[in-house]
């Protein structure tokens, strides 16, 4: 750039621009955001509407300084000025002529510079015409070409007798980079502005002819049946254009990724003739899309990641007893799969179920292993499941087809072997879809599991690395084939001090945590613990426990937020003002003997239970009825025990006429929570025999067993968690089936010492020790031992 001698300078407000060139006697729109060119702006309405406009060397710098910055620019006058809701600004500026930055005077609090003004010179070359009509044909070309030019553009140019504002017009009309604007603004003679232009004009009008050839040599090789091929002909044809290796298409990296996986030879075949069909396949076909979706499953797997697990055997203890009381029998079970694995380096894991009523624990204890472990823990829960598809997925065929949950899971833990927990295995479904208990049987057998098969996927994928984890509350409504794969673990409800120190320790904290609050707002004692677990909770776990502590945390919240800075210290007697009344009174209605009510154990999914059994007689023709909703086990456990107690009535002291005079009524209280099972035989047959001999029963005894038609007493099942509901409850004397004297040791010592256990093996030995003589009988005095009969451990 030539610059004649300098003139007089003009001090201006300078307005730096990204990505833009002005040309002289263009009216542009420009939109401004940053502060200081904002401030430029309102220093030049108070200038006589003078700016200096040039553009920056790089648009990616947002606060420029002189040496950002191209020096040719052009001096502009503003014609509008409006704020914008956004809070940026809109001008309206007319470029008026070329100007060139002498120096910078000042950068804050905007640019201002020294700017002398650059005249075109005023007697152009005698060859200028010449070139004027060139460009103008060159550029007429290129507007027939591009298709973007408006002709109204075309018609004004044509009409512009002056060469350099000529030259300056086209400029601004083509969509070239800023590089060759700034060299047509900085290029004063007249001729060489026009030389410059024509030679980029040139090299559009070439990459514009090229691209004409591209597409009509695209359109040639179409017909009818290829329509639908255009883009992607278009783009292989300009690849060849460009001398680019179609290696870096998208299908060739896709083919390269699946190459990348190291699968099986057969997989990666099967994989790769998909990659082909994907690239035969016309854009605009459906098949796309899910081929697309797929690949993205496929290359996402872990197929060969996975976590180092931490066999430290003290660190997986430490960290099993941070989060869990008890429960020695699990930790015991963990720490030996860990020593195991120490010892053999064998990457197959155990499929272990916990069973147990709702609120001990299950689904807690399998995070916990994932991180003893040091792996990645992922959880399914199968409540409610009835579709097969949910467990193996979809074929590809069906719209709207997906993987099944065990490899979306699998993909979401991102490693080959982490610790799955598959929630409420019991309470699957089975209807039209399907049976996805049956669909786990593949995924949870050890020796199938490793090429497990996914309708989705249809390649096998290794599941044999994976620690399965089931929870479950019943164990009879899982399949037998299903149960067969499974090494159950089963978690019994807490006892009373367990829960006090679980509340203590995990429970208390926590809650006080989650609501915000401090030792020094609130504090438990231990007798206020002990009256909310006995009397504002009966359970198994410790779920109404938790809300109950949450209860009286959120209004001591509610009371530090009012501005009550003193420390509450929760005691019994002030529970019934936070949680209202007690619910629960163990020892209330125990006391009292009565004839033809008996105390049953049974199990449940949430625990044991004590069931009230009331017999009646009332006049009639030797009619049973049973209500309080029992089902077909319990029901024939009451015709055995009838049949029992009629077939030995002389014995029994049971008047041999009863059944042509009276009709007998069993039930059992809470009608509306269905009742099932055999482990009320016993109690139904020592309820019976009291309401036909009237002899009371005593009432701080419970019993459990199955019975037979002879009178003989079978065991069952579930004695941990029925004997700490009587515990619960306040019964001191337990009558269990012979058979289940070895479950005895399960019951925690501290229990056992409080309790009286009396072991029978016939009804006998039941009604010798749990009826007591009739009202009207001279009462004796009791032995000094216990009969032969009954077998006894305290």
């Amino acid at each position: 750039m030539a610059v004649g001698p300098s003139p007089e300078a003009i001090e201006l407000p300078l307005v730096p621009l990204k990505n833009l060139v002005v040309f002289p006697h263009m009216i542009v729109p420009l939109y401004v955001g940053r502060e200081k060119s904002v401030r430029a702006l309102e220093d030049a309405m108070l200038n006589q509407r003078k700016v200096f406009l040039c553009a920056q060397r790089q648009v990616d710098c947002q606060d420029p300084k002189e040496a950002d910055l191209f020096r040719v620019g052009v001096l502009g006058n503003v014609l509008q000025m409006s704020r914008l809701p956004d809070q940026t600004v809109k001008v309206l500026v007319e470029g008026s002529s070329r100007g060139v930055i002498e120096r910078v005077l000042q950068e804050e609090p905007h640019l201002r510079a020294d700017v002398v003004r650059l005249d075109d010179p005023p007697e152009p070359p005698a060859q200028v015409g010449a070139q004027v009509r060139g460009v103008l044909d060159q550029f007429d070309r290129y507007a027939e070409l591009s298709r973007k030019i408006p002709t109204e553009a075309t018609l004004t140019v044509r009409g512009i007798e002056d060469p350099g504002r000529l030259a300056d017009l086209v400029a601004s009309q083509l969509p070239i980079n800023l590089r060759d604007k700034q060299d047509v603004l900085e290029t004063l003679a007249v001729d060489a502005r026009l030389d410059r232009l024509a030679a980029i004009l040139e090299k559009e009008i070439e990459l514009l002819e090229v691209d004409r050839t591209i597409r009509q040599r695209v359109r040639q090789q179409m017909d009818s049946r290829q329509k639908e091929f255009y883009l992607k002909e278009q783009l292989r044809v300009i690849q060849e254009e460009l001398g680019e290796d179609e290696g870096d298409s998208e299908v060739d990296q896709l083919r390269d990724q699946v190459k990348a996986l190291g699968l099986a030879d057969a997989i990666q075949d099967r994989l790769l003739k998909d990659v082909d069909r994907l690239d035969r396949l016309p854009a605009t076909s459906p098949e796309v899309g899910v081929l697309r979706s797929y690949f993205d499953l496929v290359l996402s797997l872990p197929w060969h990641a996975r976590t180092e697990d931490t066999t430290e055997i003290p660190r997986a203890e430490r960290v099993l007893d941070e989060d869990h009381y008890g429960l020695d029998k699990v930790k015991d079970r963990i720490i030996e799969f860990l020593a195991v694995r120490q010892l053999t380096k064998s990457p197959k894991g155990p499929i272990l179920c916990f069973v147990g009523p709702p609120g001990v624990g299950k689904t807690s204890l399998g995070k916990s292993i994932a991180r003893a472990l040091g792996r990645k823990f992922v959880r399914i829960s199968l409540g409610g499941i009835g579709d097969e598809a949910e467990i193996r997925g979809h074929r590809r065929t069906y719209v709207g087809s997906m993987p099944g949950r065990i490899i979306k899971c699998m993909r979401e833990a991102g490693t080959r072997n982490p610790v799955f927990l598959l929630d409420e295995v019991d309470k699957l479904s089975s209807d039209f879809r399907g049976d996805p208990a049956a669909a786990l049987l593949e995924v949870l057998d050890p020796e199938q599991n490793r090429a497990f098969s996914d309708h989705y996927l249809e390649i096998p994928f290794d599941l044999s690395e994976v620690l399965f984890l089931t929870t479950a509350n019943v164990l009879y409504t899982i399949p037998r084939a299903l149960q067969d794969r499974l090494e159950v673990i089963s978690l019994p409800g807490y006892t009373t001090e367990e829960k006090m120190i679980i509340a203590r320790d995990f429970l208390v904290p926590k809650q006080l945590q989650e609501h915000g609050l401090t030792p020094q707002h609130i504090e438990f004692g231990r007798p206020a613990l002990a009256t909310i677990t006995g009397r504002y909770t009966s359970e198994a776990g410790v779920r109404n426990l938790e809300r109950s502590l949450a209860a009286v945390c959120r209004k001591v919240a509610r009371d530090v937020v009012k501005g009550r800075s003193r420390r509450v210290v929760v005691s019994p007697a002030r529970l019934e003002d936070l949680l209202g009344p007690p619910r629960y009174k163990p020892e209330e209605g125990h006391h009292e003997h009565l004839v033809g009510v008996a105390k049953g154990l049974a199990w449940t999914e949430v625990g044991g239970v004590l069931l009230t059994i009331e017999v009646i007689t009332m006049p009639g023709k030797g009619t049973l009825n049973l209500t309080g909703q029992l089902g077909e086990v319990m029901q024939e456990s009451a015709r055995a025990a009838l049949s029992y107690a009629r077939s030995n009535a002389e014995a029994l002291g049971i008047p041999s006429d009863f059944r042509e005079k009276s009709d007998l009524h069993i039930h059992i209280p809470k009608g509306a929570i269905p009742k099932d099972g055999p482990s009320a035989g016993i109690a139904m047959a020592l309820a019976i025999v009291s309401a036909l001999s009237q002899r009371p029963v005593r009432s701080d005894l419970a019993l459990t067993g199955e019975i037979t038609l002879r009178g003989r007493v079978l065991p069952i099942g579930g004695i941990k968690e029925k004997v700490l509901a009587a515990h619960r409850l306040g019964i001191r004397t337990i009558i269990l089936p012979e058979d289940n004297e070895p479950d005895i040791v399960e019951i925690p010592a501290a229990i056992r010492k409080r309790l009286t256990f009396r072991f029978v093996s016939t009804m006998d030995e039941v009604l010798a020790e749990a009826l007591l003589p009739v009202p009207d009988a001279p009462v004796t005095a009791e032995p000094a031992e216990e009969p032969v009969a009954a077998k006894s451990s305290e």
